[in-house]
């Protein structure tokens, strides 16, 4: 079992402008390796389709709508799924997790997995290469420490950060986690629009605070 996450927003608590009402965090999901395989190649022929260069990411804010819906189009017939948790930065009264920028991160990625802990079983978990060493390893103890069996027993096999530059299944994750944060932008008119081209793979979406 593979599992890749991404956010799209910024997870600064400091309400001024520029700064994103919502943070969402997005894992998505293959029970299949094999599937993970045919997925990640599927991306490398859309990105030949489009004659695009190796090293250049399908990022969803850089991408235009044209590109969006052929992506998403395209691996949507892939068996993957996902989950979100849709923050609401504005409902947020916990002066420890508004004070601590990696605590907040760490935090809310962990609401993602506790949703997703029916579903896992010896899960790899890929994450985008952020932050620093000491960031990627406290987050890496949260996480297995965090998503446990009642015994104790740790469902994730491992934890590991990639540079989303060369993982495609990262890339994955960050077209499926714009669709979702653009689901909630009630200034764009395309808002429902690429969400619903991959909502079959939709497992869950939720805001948090209730």
């Amino acid at each position: 079992m593979l599992v890749f996450v991404d956010e799209s927003g910024d997870s600064g608590m400091k309400h001024r402008e520029g700064t994103s009402k919502y943070f969402v965090v997005t894992a998505v999901l293959f029970d299949d390796d094999e599937e993970a395989v045919a997925c990640d190649n599927g991306i490398g022929d859309i990105r030949a389709q489009l004659e695009f260069p190796p090293y250049r990411e399908f990022r969803f804010n850089s991408c235009s709508r044209k590109i969006r819906e052929h992506f998403l189009r395209l691996v949507a017939e892939f068996q993957f799924f996902y989950l979100a948790v849709v923050i609401d930065k504005c409902k947020i009264h916990n002066q420890f997790l508004m004070r601590e920028k990696e605590k907040f991160y760490n935090y809310m990625v962990g609401l993602v997995f506790e949703n997703l802990k029916p579903r896992l079983n010896d899960a790899k978990v890929i994450l985008d290469r952020n932050g620093g060493i000491k960031f990627r390893q406290e987050l890496s103890k949260y996480l297995k420490k965090k998503i446990c069996e009642p015994g104790g027993k740790s469902l994730l096999k491992k934890v590991k950060m990639d540079p989303s530059h060369s993982n495609n299944l990262l890339q994955l994750a960050d077209m499926v986690c714009g669709a979702v944060a653009r689901s909630f932008r009630i200034d764009k008119e395309d808002k429902g629009f690429y969400r619903n081209i991959i909502r079959e793979r939709e497992l869950d979406v939720s805001v948090w605070p209730k």
